[in-house]
């Protein structure tokens, strides 16, 4: 008996990647939009909200990088359970055949 590499193993470990990269991007954004927020006094940023009308979008990008931040921390989630699994099962199988 064969026993390959396990494509469900590469799968789980391929949505752990992509779950870290993609919440490093999203924290990235989050904490730039902190930075451009910090960087004035509050007056100093009403006006500028009423001058750039920039308030609406930036508070969207805010909202849309937090929602982006949890879909990551999910798909890494399912990544680790892929990856249990697939031990698991492959566990299994030399138990039965050994």
């Amino acid at each position: 008996m064969q026993i390959s590499g396990g494509s469900a193993y590469y799968a789980g470990l391929s949505a752990i990647q992509s779950g870290v990269a993609r919440a490093d991007q999203a924290a990235s954004q989050i904490a730039s939009s902190a930075v451009d927020r910090s960087t004035t006094n509050q007056s100093t940023v009403s006006q500028a909200d009423r001058l750039f009308s920039v308030d609406r979008s930036q508070q969207q990008n805010l909202a849309g990088s937090s929602v982006e931040l949890v879909q990551a921390k999910v798909q890494v989630e399912a990544g680790v359970k892929v990856e249990k699994a697939s031990d698991e099962m492959l566990g299994t199988l030399i138990d039965t055949y050994a």
